[in-house]
């Protein structure tokens, strides 16, 4: 693989990472201005904003022809909060289980994952099971925005940076925002075309399928933020709701990112994907759970016990 095009990865990455950091902030301070509440704002703006980049990345791959690309980067990346991430951050300290995981957060990560694997039994996922994973969305947010408020919950309570305008809603503050939306979805845009190129080259290179490289190379690179945001908390000993945002982006991958890329282009399912890589991530998924429940805390045994699991599985996937 020529240089460039290792180069091209890398930039594509960092661009789509900042793409996503420079919509959210345009997006979350014109809501504000025109006096949307933080939470809401913070619950789906910030939300999708975040998701924006794997978002990206699984339109370009499926409209380009890389289907294992899309579903390698949504159940990679779904394997990679749970067993990476959480492992990573559970051994530098150990994380708090409140009910509401146990009780809500796990069953909706559990149901959704569920839902996936059955509905890809067909070995596709097309803009009808898209509709009906966006609906199911929709109403997930709804939840999520009636139980937070109904538990005076505040948008840094579920680990969303909110930043308050100070100025008001002036013409030129609204175009300024507005400007940092176009930037940031320029980023996107050209990131996730950048980074699916050189992805689908590397493949090719290396004279590996596209699977591989979506659930290793995309995955992880995408799950990036997620790893350093999780660690950042961590050593700052502010993990209380590190489980739970990892499972809402689990739930946004699935219902988010496979609905809408779907509704554009049908997502065709391979039979390795289906029979190997949804099962870890179902069974991953299902481990946590007395993780979770026996003592309400995963601890540094536990998170050692998941990231062992996920490089097991890398090299697995690899071989």
């Amino acid at each position: 693989m020529p240089l460039s095009n290792t180069i091209l990865l890398f930039v594509g990455l960092a661009v789509l990472i900042l793409g996503g950091e420079l919509l959210v902030r345009g997006a979350s301070r014109i809501a504000l201005r025109l006096k949307m509440s933080p939470l809401v704002v913070g619950i789906t703006i910030v939300a999708f904003g975040t998701s924006a980049p794997e978002l990206l990345i699984s339109i370009q791959a499926a409209i380009a022809g890389s289907p294992d690309i899309t579903m390698g980067n949504v159940i990679g990346s779904n394997i990679c909060n749970i067993a990476l991430v959480l492992g990573i951050t559970s051994l530098i300290a150990p994380i708090p289980v409140n009910s509401d995981t146990i009780k809500i957060d796990w069953p909706m990560t559990m149901g959704c994952s569920l839902l996936l694997y059955f509905l890809v039994q067909e070995g596709y996922v097309d803009d009808y099971e898209g509709l009906g994973f966006v609906l199911l969305l929709a109403l997930y947010l709804f939840f999520i925005i009636r139980r937070s408020r109904k538990n005076h919950i505040n948008p840094e309570d579920l680990g969303l940076e909110i930043e308050t305008p100070k100025s008001p809603a002036t013409r030129k503050n609204i175009i300024k925002d507005g400007s940092l939306i176009l930037i940031g979805g320029a980023g996107l845009y050209f990131g996730s075309d950048w980074f699916v190129n050189s992805a689908k080259d590397l493949a090719l290179f290396m004279g590996i399928s596209e699977r591989i490289v979506g659930i290793t190379v995309v995955a992880l690179g995408t799950s990036l933020p997620e790893l350093v945001t999780s660690v950042v908390a961590a050593f700052k000993k502010e993990t209380d709701m590190a489980l739970g945002n990892l499972m809402g982006s689990n739930i946004f991958n699935i219902l988010s990112i496979l609905g809408i890329t779907s509704l554009i282009s049908e997502i065709q399912v391979s039979e390795i994907i289906l029979n190997s890589d949804i099962i870890w991530m179902l069974g991953i998924t299902l481990l946590i759970l007395p993780f979770m429940a026996i003592n309400k805390i995963v601890d540094r045994y536990e998170g050692l016990i998941l990231l062992g699991i996920y490089i097991y599985y890398t090299i697995n996937v690899i071989s």
